[in-house]
């Protein structure tokens, strides 16, 4: 068979969209098998990110049909963004027309790799009637009082022109254009997602083995659960009189109320909404621009910086001891995390230790050792012995801790609460392509929900897009309506919601039977067959963004009543990036491989199976031009050498005790890659490792010319790889055994077995040779056979040990001299 992969991948193609081969069965009886790559963004063409991405979904998809598994492998796309609206700027092109002339391209380009996609499911997030039940979920968690609209101060992007979630900002920048973040105080919708904190964090454990530990880990440490004393440290008269306003004390949280009796300065975040009164009143002029600085830095990028503060002239009273404490704004204060004030105790803590020897603040020693000196240059944060502490002297500071709690409680003067790291989601973005936040402003009735008879409310097209301000904003027509309540003039929300929202449930959106997209986002009966998602793919970068939004927004729908699932994906695999030279390819390192390149001159065989062979897919994959040669070379081989087949309509039968050992060994180098490639598909996916075997099968077959071993062979090698492979695999198979569809193999065992061993022989632990025994042989021939074997190496000295690992290895320990 001559190799022509164009001409087979096009055919092959052809009959698996005519035939609609890939669409998932309407029969619920079978077992079902729900496979899930995170869906592209519509950005012009595929990389070779999505390549390693698709490729490994469709080779899971592949194999669960060969085993009888009723499957479910959609694609669609997350099609709402920024990009499209820049797209408008340089090229004066609608974002709605860029965006459907990139998904129809890529669509052929993804079809171009014969992936096994579900094409009936196929929706992009921009589409209306996805648009239409967004809106009526949001509509319903805010009627549920789940989203609710504040002011605050925001990350804004001035190059995006529109807010930011702290989970968008990266090390102080945007995370679509890499700008520059400043706070802006304006309103913003949220989601309450700290409403179901605890439940992420306690749902961390039903992922575990099932998911990355890095990424639950990452998890964990976003929602930061910590629980501890708060209370409240009073203004001073003469503070209270300076500042003005309502301002009569300041409260704080800590995880260490042992160190309370430590407290010798309290320290504000730069946005407390004390520390910006005395801005705006003028009080702290000489330090105005310096606190600026402060709060135009993220408050997860803090507490690596240097420790910085300004004095603000006011004391506050402790509630124990009466003393005067000064207050100071710090650069490593959080004003979301607790109060955005804290105690601060130099003698037990290492940011306010440096904070203290830098200003030449009072550092009051209240814990000591247990054993041993302590070491007054630097904080001493360990548990030890309360002293300093009043009535607390002399207990372990674990004890302390809850006793002095306890005390607070009871005095009324605190209270014992639980804090999170986690911020509730904020959702309104001031940009165009995205979806309509389906609220209306009436001067009478407030904020009201538009009418669901009126959904979708869609983006008008008459719209020019310059950058800057929204087009949304000053679209009268478009924004002037009237009240559903009252029928009063009013104006539509001109905030979009971010893109993250239409990717938080898509996932349920591909359970609805197509001809039902209508009549509902999806049915409870689709969801209770298909969900959770057994396999969800896709990269670690979006280990807090996407998945704990989707996580999240599982629980919601399962407590608006449209599923029972707690938990969206269960498995996940993250792919390691693709790399050239060392680095992510990149248009600006100009070190991008451009997958339709690879596929005109190679076919997409060969890209599949290089993308599978190079690494395992938990690792990051090095291009390399020579390998993918390889892999070609290979499929051509594979094609060749299916010549030496006999066609036949069944596997063959083979009696293994007739054959030769060539013969012997052909077969079981074929069935120990059968016996490799369910492990492999189901449990490792170390795809790496089962293309070996598959090669060094063929190899093998080299070694005798049986055409019924080569048929053999073929039917179960094109079975094996059709998950890889799947045009050649079809093509051989259709040839030969005129087969189109792969079923489950079985594992001839007598094919396995060997009346040989191969042992390793090893000397002072060297391997330094091989040997062929029975597999019964006594273990007087097998130490005659090694010793033979490793002659001259026994020559060097004294046998002083003799060790056989049964069905391993021979030790031989020689003492020379």
């Amino acid at each position: 068979m001559q190799y022509a992969p164009g001409v087979i991948e096009q055919k092959w193609q052809k009959v698996w969209r005519e035939s609609e081969a890939f669409e998932p069965s309407c029969d619920r009886t079978k077992p079902k098998k729900y496979i899930l790559s995170m869906f592209p963004y519509p950005s012009g063409r595929i990389h070779m990110g999505h390549v390693r991405n698709y490729t490994i979904g469709d080779a899971l998809a592949r194999w669960y049909r060969q085993q009888g598994f009723n499957v479910l492998h959609p694609i669609g796309w997350d099609s709402f963004g920024l990009p499209a609206e820049n797209a408008a700027i340089k090229h004066g092109i609608h974002p709605r027309q860029w965006t459907y002339d990139n998904i129809d391209y890529m669509r052929k380009e993804l079809a171009s790799m014969g992936l096994s996609f579900s094409r009936k499911r196929e929706f992009a997030t921009s589409d209306p009637i996805y648009t239409k039940w967004e809106q009526e979920l949001f509509i319903q968690m805010w009627e549920k009082g789940l989203v609710y609209r504040k002011a605050g101060l925001l990350n804004w992007c001035d190059h995006c022109h529109t807010t930011l979630a702290n989970e968008q900002v990266i090390d102080g920048r945007c995370w679509r254009c890499d700008n520059e973040i400043r706070l802006r105080e304006m309103f913003q919708y949220y989601i309450r997602i700290t409403d179901y904190a605890q439940e992420l964090l306690d749902d961390l454990a039903k992922l575990e083995g099932h998911w990355p530990k890095q990424v639950l880990t990452m998890q964990e440490n976003w929602i930061g659960k910590s629980s501890g004393l708060k209370f409240s440290f009073e203004l001073t008269e003469s503070s209270r009189a300076f500042v003005g306003g309502d301002f009569k004390e300041v409260e704080v949280f800590t995880t260490r109320a042992d160190t309370i009796y430590g407290v010798t300065y309290a320290a504000l975040a730069p946005e407390h909404p004390l520390v910006r009164h005395m801005v705006e009143a003028g009080l702290l002029e000489t330090a105005r621009e310096q606190i600026l600085a402060m709060q135009r830095i993220l408050a997860k990028d803090r507490g690596a910086l240097e420790k910085e503060g300004v004095a603000l002239g006011i004391h506050a009273i402790h509630p124990l001891t009466g003393e005067e404490i000064p207050l100071w704004v710090a650069n490593f204060v959080i004003t979301d995390y607790g109060s955005g004030a804290v105690m601060a105790v130099p003698a037990h803590d290492e940011r306010d230790f440096a904070f203290a020897k830098k200003y030449n603040l009072p550092i009051r020693w209240v814990i000591r050792p247990t054993q041993g000196e302590r070491d007054e240059s630097k904080a001493f944060t360990d548990a030890g012995i309360m002293e300093n502490s009043g009535e607390f002297d002399g207990m372990a500071s674990d004890d302390a801790k809850e006793a002095i709690i306890a005390m607070f409680e009871e005095r009324g003067l605190g209270k014992r609460v639980v804090n999170y790291k986690l911020r509730d989601w904020g959702i309104s973005r001031q940009r165009y392509w995205g979806t309509p936040i389906p609220l209306i402003h009436c001067p009478h009735c407030g904020i009201v929900a538009e009418k669901r008879e009126n959904l979708p409310v869609t983006l008008p097209d008459d719209v020019v897009i310059k950058g800057g301000e929204s087009p949304l904003a000053t679209h009268e027509a478009w924004r002037s309506v009237r009240c559903p309540t009252c029928g009063s003039a009013a104006q539509r929300e001109s905030d979009t919601l971010d893109t993250f929202v239409e990717s938080s449930w898509y996932q349920f959106r591909y359970t609805c039977e197509p001809d039902r997209y209508e009549e509902h986002p999806f049915g409870r009966d689709d969801v209770a067959y298909w969900m959770p998602v057994d396999q969800y793919i896709g990269g670690i970068e979006h280990a807090i963004l996407h998945l704990l939004y989707a996580r999240f927004f599982s629980k919601v729908l399962r407590d608006l009543g449209y599923s029972h699932i707690d938990e969206p994906f269960a498995n996940l695999l993250t792919q390691g990036m693709v790399l050239k030279d060392g680095t992510k390819m990149s248009k600006s390192k100009g070190n991008v491989v451009d997958p339709d390149d690879i596929i005109s001159r190679y076919g997409a065989d060969t890209a599949r199976l290089f993308i599978l062979f190079a690494a395992p897919p938990a690792q990051e994959l090095e291009w390399n031009d020579s390998a993918v040669e390889g892999s070609y070379r290979f499929l051509a081989r594979f094609a060749d050498r299916s010549s030496k087949a006999r066609p036949c309509v069944s596997k063959p039968i083979i009696d293994q005790a007739r054959l030769s050992k060539p013969e012997q060994e052909a077969r079981k180098k074929v069935y120990e890659a059968l016996a490799k490639a369910s492990q492999v598909y189901e449990k490792s996916f170390a795809f790496n490792t089962l293309i070996a075997a598959c090669m060094e099968a063929l190899n093998t077959l080299n070694g005798q010319d049986n055409p019924d071993i080569w048929s053999e062979a073929y039917w179960i090698l094109t079975a094996i790889l059709e998950p890889i492979v799947p045009h050649i695999c079809h093509e051989i198979a259709d040839n030969l055994f005129g087969r189109v569809n792969f079923g489950p193999q079985e594992i001839d065992e007598a094919a396995l077995r060997s009346d040989t061993v191969m042992l390793g022989v090893t000397v002072n632990g060297k391997r330094r040779g091989e040997i062929e025994v029975a597999v019964d042989a006594s273990q007087a021939e097998i130490l005659a056979a090694a010793k033979a074997e490793v002659a001259k190496w026994l020559e060097r000295g004294t046998l002083v040990k003799e060790i056989v690992v049964p069905g391993k290895l021979v030790n031989l320990v020689v003492k020379e001299g």
